[in-house]
């Protein structure tokens, strides 16, 4: 094995060698314009009561509407939903442009139509860390398309999933 002594190239290195599930982040600003961003974040915190954790950059354009947000939604990406993941990882004046997207009926939050799963939240906390925070999310809702192959992000790019063992 190699010894990296750099606490932060050894950080990267390893999530580089880490798969994780690929995520879209929505929810309005003040002015209720949609808000969101492609996420590798996310986990379960707990199923009682129905909690999910992500992190997010405090220089990120999408930060100012989290910080006064009181709802997201959290939408796993599959196979089919690659394009979606690069378009909200880019540009953030672009990402709502197309009409792939509808406005959820109880809370108005932006939802994708090509998404595994959709969890519907209220942030119950924030926990600014350095440049970074978490985000700590009570889930109030789900709705589950039909399901495809998930997509992962590995080695700085995306993938899908091999056979399973």
């Amino acid at each position: 094995m190699e010894k990296i002594s750099d606490t932060t190239e050894a950080l990267k290195q390893a999530f580089r060698r880490h798969a994780s599930g690929v995520c879209v982040i929505t929810l309005k600003d003040e002015s209720g314009s949609p808000v969101g961003f492609t996420a590798t974040s996310v986990t379960s915190l707990g199923s009682n009561p129905a909690l999910v954790t992500f992190n997010v950059a405090r220089g990120a354009s999408s930060w100012p509407a989290l910080k006064s947000s009181e709802f997201v939604s959290i939408q796993m990406l599959n196979e089919s939903s690659l394009a979606l993941a690069q378009k909200m990882s880019q540009d953030h004046t672009k990402r709502f442009l197309d009409d792939d997207w509808f406005a959820e009926e109880t809370t108005g939050l932006p939802i994708f139509k090509n998404v595994n799963a959709v969890l519907i939240g209220r942030i119950i906390e924030r926990l600014e860390v350095a440049s970074n925070a978490v985000v700590v999310v009570e889930i109030i809702e789900g709705l589950l398309p039909e399901e495809l192959p998930s997509l992962l992000y590995h080695q700085r790019g995306y993938v899908l999933p091999g056979n399973r063992l």
